[in-house]
């Protein structure tokens, strides 16, 4: 009614951020606030009544890091490793601290990350992890050859990874392939799910469906488990360009883990009074 004042709550604060159209709600915890609960989560990311977003982080204090990061997926579950999220955060801790290099804690490891510049972000996501317990698999089983229809390979980049290699990516009915693998019993923690087509060995394109969120535009750890993967099977070298829908990831396999280098973008800042 005209002339009534309204009291107004102070809601939760928010960043939207993007990595190649894969993109995210940020919550800075520095500030006061708290990671909000599973079910606000997943009504934040409701796209028609909510905000939106393929991931969840919220950024923390840390005693011996730059900052702590942990992650969740649309559906409120927690997620150990999001690599697009990451450079994204980094990309926003370096123009404001003026570093041009940071360590980031997530529940996977203290990750590296620094400015590749000319607008770049570049991100070391860890040795990928290659021990059937630690990925987690179910069983002891040769995980460069799942006993699976389609002879996927299985990688560990924080979370699991089955990764699929296709003559066409287009022709892949993700939504049914991605849904049917990710509750895979080989996989106790459900997993995210890739199709690789090789386009050379210094090039491949990459289709995603992710755990917990289905398919996305991108998806960092996705597409570092992708390169690993190719890398393995003889299929690539260690340095490759992926090509996913939202654009493109440079993935280079080095001695001391796998970094990856790309785009970020800070879209709008909000604040959710739901």
């Amino acid at each position: 009614m005209a002339g009534m004042e309204h009291a107004r709550t102070p809601g939760l604060p928010f960043m939207k951020m993007h990595g190649l159209g894969n993109d995210f709600v940020i919550i800075d915890l520095r500030h006061g606030v708290e990671t909000p609960d599973a079910a606000t989560i997943a009504a934040i990311a409701d796209r028609n009544f909510g905000v939106g977003f393929d991931q969840l982080a919220t950024i923390d204090h840390d005693e011996a890091a730059d900052a702590r990061l942990v992650f969740f997926n649309n559906d409120g579950s927690r997620s150990a490793a999001c690599g697009n999220a990451t450079r994204c955060i980094a990309r926003f801790l370096m123009e404001g601290s003026g570093k041009n290099h940071l360590q980031l804690r997530t529940d996977h490891a203290v990750l590296l990350a620094e400015d590749a510049g000319g607008g770049l972000t570049r991100v070391n996501m860890g040795a990928p992890v290659l021990d059937w317990k630690s990925i987690p698999l179910a069983e002891d089983i040769d995980i460069d050859h799942l006993p699976i229809a389609g002879d996927p390979v299985a990688t560990g980049m924080g979370n699991p990874h089955m990764t699929f290699f296709v003559e066409d990516v287009e022709s892949v009915d993700l939504d049914r392939c991605g849904a049917e693998h990710e509750h895979h019993p080989l996989y106790p923690e459900r997993t995210n799910v890739e199709f690789v087509q090789i386009l050379s060995s210094e090039e491949i394109k990459l289709r995603i469906w992710e755990r917990g969120t289905g398919p996305t535009l991108a998806s960092g750890s996705c597409s570092c488990a992708a390169a690993v993967a190719a890398a393995r099977r003889g299929l690539t070298g260690r340095k490759v360009t992926v090509n996913v829908p939202g654009g493109q990831l440079q993935i280079d396999w080095r001695e001391d883990g796998v970094w990856m280098t790309g785009p970020t973008a800070h879209v709008f800042d909000g604040v959710w009074r739901g």
